[in-house]
């Protein structure tokens, strides 16, 4: 007998928790059911009513899970399957993507860098549940294409620049004369390196991102081109009221190691002439197990460029913080 086909996730009998889990799967591709608990029920003691849960989604056909590659006691990933990507999008709370987690993905070598990634915006998540800001799972989205160049689809990759996320946050702070408070949204730009990178491939990440802060996109040619010489704004203003802050977050070594390789990347940023014209960026490096530990807005985040004494740039104020007051 077929499978139904489910369009409408109230319709089908799910728990309020079964339909929160869909969304946050197809969002983030891969997630454990510790993951999940974290995110959706912090004050869970254990994983048992997710897990729960999930196989009830499984049962319906819309979840199913891979063993983690690295866990001896078969720990389980959860994806969407197809059929739970059409219940999603059908919904139209989430804008569909083109990319959807199969079988032999979830199976791959790329799950520890997945988990990496859902690992560091599990820890924004946490830390605004602690201060009181707004980061909620499903603020971070992964590998969102931005062009950083002209051209056509032969250029490949080197026409795109896709950070592992883009995450937004609303941190909330009062003012100096104990009046309304002050909301400021921050976005992200987010690298995870599990130290499989190099550090040449990384300060290339770095050029891309200086080089989308500049790129103005050319006019079409042919009827309604604008004149020659007028006004061309920056892509990324048509995407984000600031250009968005560059979080590198470095895994997978000790961390003797992991400090060595922040210091080889400065140095290698500082002998960049092509970044210099975008110094005023605000990029810096921290490490996974900081972030989980102390949050991101502890001194914890050594910059890019300039001084290299760790710190909390990234709450500053700037010109890449958005009031929303």
């Amino acid at each position: 007998m077929p499978r139904p086909r489910f369009l409408n996730p109230t319709d089908r009998g799910l728990s309020q928790l079964g339909q929160e889990i869909l969304p946050v799967l197809y969002r983030h591709r891969l997630l454990t059911a510790g993951q999940l608990t974290q995110l959706l029920r912090p004050a869970a003691t254990s994983t048992r009513y997710i897990r729960r849960q999930l196989e009830v989604l499984h049962g319906r056909g819309l979840v199913d899970a891979s063993v983690r590659r690295t866990s001896r006691a078969g720990e389980l990933l959860w994806y969407t399957t197809a059929l739970g990507c059409e219940v999603v999008e059908s919904g139209g709370e989430l804008a569909p993507r083109a990319y959807r987690m199969t079988e032999d993905a979830a199976a791959s070598q790329l799950q520890e860098h997945t988990l990496a990634v859902n690992d560091m915006g599990l820890a924004f998540v946490q830390h605004a549940r602690r201060l009181g800001d707004e980061c909620g799972p499903l603020d971070w989205d992964p590998e969102v294409a931005h062009r950083v160049r002209e051209g056509d689809s032969r250029l490949g990759d080197e026409a795109f620049l896709v950070p592992d996320s883009v995450l937004r946050y609303i941190h909330t702070t009062p003012t100096a004369d104990g009046g309304q408070q002050q909301r400021m949204l921050l976005t992200f730009f987010c690298e995870i390196d599990r130290a499989t990178m190099s550090i040449a491939r990384l300060a290339a990440k770095l050029h891309a991102y200086a080089r989308y802060a500049r790129y103005i996109p050319q006019p079409a040619l042919g009827r309604g081109r604008p004149k020659a010489g007028g006004y061309r704004r920056e892509a990324w203003r048509a995407r984000y009221p600031s250009f968005p802050r560059i979080l590198l977050v470095l895994d997978g070594a000790s961390p003797s190691q992991l400090a060595k390789r922040t210091d080889d990347l400065r140095a290698l940023a500082a002998a960049d002439a092509r970044l210099q014209p975008a110094a005023d960026l605000q990029a810096g490096v921290t490490t996974l197990e900081q972030l989980r530990t102390h949050g991101p807005f502890a001194p914890i985040v050594t910059p890019v460029l300039g001084d290299p004494e760790p710190t909390d740039v990234l709450l500053r104020p700037s010109a890449t913080a958005t009031s929303m007051v």
